[in-house]
This record gives structure tokens, C-alpha cells and sequence, in this order.
């Protein structure tokens, strides 16, 4: 396991490595550093994760990412740190957890 970038994981086994990308979330540039160290924190190396493919493009897997030891969705949380957004729902993959809406404030 190695961190690459605030969305980019180096995932590996004995036998082969390869590029795993945060599925559900999008990371602004702005906290692109902030969700990478938060991923190095949370990651570190030889850390077992169950990965739960989406899609893949242009030889990334896009998945959702569950450190085992703790069971913690590292997309949740980035979101719950306040370094990452949910993607729209237009462009959310199949299998991502639904988004709740943020209430509106309510006018007097």
C-alpha cells in the first residue's frame, strides 16, 4: 500500500501492484495536500484494505477503499474530514453509497 496523491492509491500484493483510484468523492485542489497526508496518516504501509471495484479507465481501478483492522471507508472519511466532496449523483458510479441531500435553510 502507498499513497500517491489525496485520491490515488499503489495497491499491491505478492505477486502484483497496481493503481487503485477513490471512487464516490471528489478531492478540489485546494485540499489535494491535506487529503494526502490524512490518507498517509490512516495508511500506513502494509495496511490490508478490501477494495470494492467501480469501474476502471486507462488501467486505474476506481473503488471504494475499507481499511480492514477498522473498517473505516476511506472515502467517508475524507468526506467527514472536510477534505473531499460526495460526487453528484449524475455522475455517481453504481455502488457508492447514496448522498443525503444538505437541508436547505428555512426561511421566517
Amino acid at each position: 500500500m502507498q499513497v500517491r496523491s489525496g485520491v490515488l492509491l499503489q495497491v499491491g500484493d505478492q505477486n502484483r501492484s497496481y493503481p487503485v483510484q477513490l471512487g464516490c468523492i471528489s478531492v478540489t485542489p485546494e485540499h489535494a495536500d491535506a487529503a494526502e497526508a490524512w490518507l498517509r496518516q490512516e495508511l500506513p504501509r502494509r495496511t490490508r484494505v478490501n477494495l470494492r471495484p467501480l469501474d476502471s479507465a486507462d488501467g486505474v481501478l476506481l473503488a471504494r477503499v475499507q481499511v480492514l483492522r477498522e473498517g473505516l471507508d476511506l472515502g467517508s472519511g475524507l468526506i467527514d474530514a472536510g477534505l473531499a466532496e460526495p460526487l453528484p449523483a449524475l455522475i455517481l458510479p453504481s455502488g457508492c453509497p447514496s448522498v443525503d441531500p444538505k437541508p436547505q435553510p428555512q426561511s421566517p
